[in-house]
């Protein structure tokens, strides 16, 4: 249900834990994190090492690669800036994530992963023969792949680019012939992740794409000693330019899939060449991932409405791709660090719960984690909302993006708050279902809401000025994830009855009232703070960042108690005991 512009996140397989990024609002992480990389099975199916190192070890390599990711991210738009040229790169570096998504990302966590297990443990040589076929087969198809890709990159390249001029798709065009090979690198990376994790190595999956990071970050930082950082127009984006920026992100994902074989030979699997497909059981893998399938495709028909709508409103002075995915990413850093901790902790339980058929367990986890994540995602999504100016000139106006683009950042990031706290339960609705089994009602979902949000999106497209084009496809994401709440939680209530809407509605609205309580006194503290909004200075956002931010969050911990929101008191009680230790 992410709306987001490099993968779908969204496709978990039942009984695994979440993927600690992107998870999509529209997809945390750029095309350098795979699906797999978080996806840990369950304990029993760990090989070595102790569930808490195995945690600490992904925990740790999470946030290193969150920190990079995000660091990446900063000097791409420092180098590129968040206008025409920023939005080529952004549409350039999508087109392989959709290409791969389709062959491989929502089938590899929803149905490869699972069946390497089942092998792992039924197969004489505990998997290694199905594990080296499944590999031969990826190679070849993700070459093949790779090949027509780059050979039909100017079609493609139309698919998404079209409504520009010349110089604009010849810029996205010339991009993409370089970058299309990634759909390749990514797909290998995924699938050694996958065979590491299965195997009890978490460490080189984890860490492999903070490398991936690390040559994009010194590939931005030569093009800013080489080239500077003029905000060009795309003509003006010369060959050796587009060769520096768009060789190095090539090189990066390549760096992170030769990162990952040194740990292949560490748990003792060998390489080996198989071309008997027909022992893949390729028919039952289908009919596996039949239905993931539906959930990925309708993500990706509804992120291609919205990098079109996006290329068509795109200027110099509005916000294009490039600022909307910039949102997102952000907006999901909080998604990635509060709700998918929740739902990784909650996940095992409702999954063993629905095992046994003790329904009522999943309703009171279900209860408690929608409960958790809006109590405390809300003043999170308040200081994005309320100090969304001082925010985005602190985070992202470096090099070429500059005090313009700023300030559409902030107006986008404004609306996507709204949709963080929605996302965030319209996902742990769904890994409800995958702990039940079940991939059918999720994709049946999703496709309805992806046909909704694409209606709104349009109309807003058609209704609002192209400045607020991405601040439109935002709230057109709100809207669809709170119909997404409404009708996951009817379905969900069907299979395990009811879930405990009034102890809900109760917290939502203790929450409601702190929230605007807090939001009112972090207004009236910016508007009382020095600086001019629509053209803040470094040390003035900074000054609105740290008070606001401080009075928001005090005065929601105030009234949380006042109000006695008992979810607050429990994880602040937990962070204590955690720090006492």
């Amino acid at each position: 249900m992410s709306g987001g512009l490099y993968r779908s996140a969204n496709a978990t397989p039942p009984g695994a834990i979440p993927p600690t990024d992107e998870a999509t609002f529209i997809s945390a992480e750029p095309l350098n994190q795979p699906a797999v990389e978080a996806t840990a099975p369950p304990p029993e199916q760990v090989a070595e090492g102790s569930a808490a190192a195995n945690s600490a070890v992904m925990a740790a390599g999470s946030l290193v690669s969150r920190g990079t990711g995000f660091i990446r991210n900063l000097m791409i738009g420092a180098a590129l800036g968040g206008a025409l040229v920023g939005d080529a790169y952004t549409t350039a570096q999508f087109l392989p994530s959709q290409v791969y998504e389709f062959l491989l990302g929502g089938v590899l966590t929803s149905v490869l992963i699972p069946v390497l297990v089942r092998r792992r443990r039924s197969d004489p040589d505990r998997g290694d023969a199905y594990a080296q076929r499944l590999l031969t087969l990826a190679v070849l198809t993700l070459g093949v792949a790779a090949v027509l890709a780059v050979a039909l990159a100017p079609v493609i390249t139309l698919l998404y680019a079209g409504g520009k001029g010349a110089d604009y798709v010849g810029l996205v065009n010339s991009l993409s012939r370089l970058m299309l090979p990634m759909l390749f690198f990514t797909g290998v990376s995924a699938l050694i992740a996958a065979v590491l994790n299965t195997r009890g190595h978490f460490a080189a999956p984890m860490w492999a794409p903070i490398l991936n990071n690390l040559v994009v970050i010194g590939t931005c930082a030569i093009y800013i000693a080489t080239f500077g950082t003029d905000l060009l127009r795309p003509e003006e984006m010369g060959m050796a330019r587009i060769l520096v920026i768009g060789g190095g992100t090539l090189l990066g994902v390549a760096v992170q899939a030769a990162g990952l074989l040194p740990a292949l030979r560490k748990v003792g699997f060998r390489w080996k060449w198989r071309f008997d497909f027909r022992e893949l059981g390729l028919r039952e893998l289908a009919k596996l991932g039949g239905w993931m399938f539906c959930y990925v495709a309708a993500n990706q028909v509804g992120l291609f409405v919205i990098v079109n709508l996006l290329t068509r409103a795109a200027g110099e002075d509005k916000a294009g791709i490039m600022i909307y995915n910039n949102v997102f990413l952000l907006v999901m850093m909080a998604h990635g660090i509060v709700a998918v901790s929740i739902i990784t902790a909650l996940m095992p339980r409702m999954s063993a719960a629905a095992a046994d058929g003790r329904f009522a367990d999943i309703t009171a986890d279900l209860s408690r984690g929608i409960r958790t994540v809006t109590a405390v995602l809300a003043p999170i999504a308040i200081c994005y909302a309320v100090l969304a100016g001082p925010i985005s000139v602190m985070v992202f106006r470096y090099g070429a993006f500059n005090s313009r683009s700023a300030l559409l950042t902030a107006t986008v990031l404004l609306v996507g708050a709204l949709g963080l706290v929605p996302f965030a339960i319209s996902q742990l609705f769904t890994f409800g279902f995958y702990a039940l089994q079940d991939t059918r009602t999720p994709a049946l979902v999703i496709v309805g809401v992806v046909a909704l949000r694409t209606l709104l999106q349009f109309v807003f497209y058609l209704v609002f000025p192209a400045s607020f084009a991405a601040a439109g496809m935002m709230l057109g994401n709100a809207i669809s994830y709170v119909v997404a709440v409404v009708a996951s939680a009817m379905l969900i209530r069907r299979r395990v009855g009811r879930i405990g809407l009034g102890r809900i509605a109760r917290t939502l609205g203790k929450v409601a009232a702190a929230a605007l309580g807090a939001t009112l006194v972090g207004l009236l503290v910016v508007a009382l703070l020095p600086g001019d909004a629509s053209a803040l200075s470094r040390g003035h956002a900074f000054g609105q960042l740290l008070i606001g931010g401080a009075a928001i969050g005090l005065t929601y911990l105030g009234l949380a108690a006042l109000l006695r929101i008992g979810e607050i008191t429990e994880v602040i009680g937990m962070v204590r005991r955690r720090l006492a230790r």
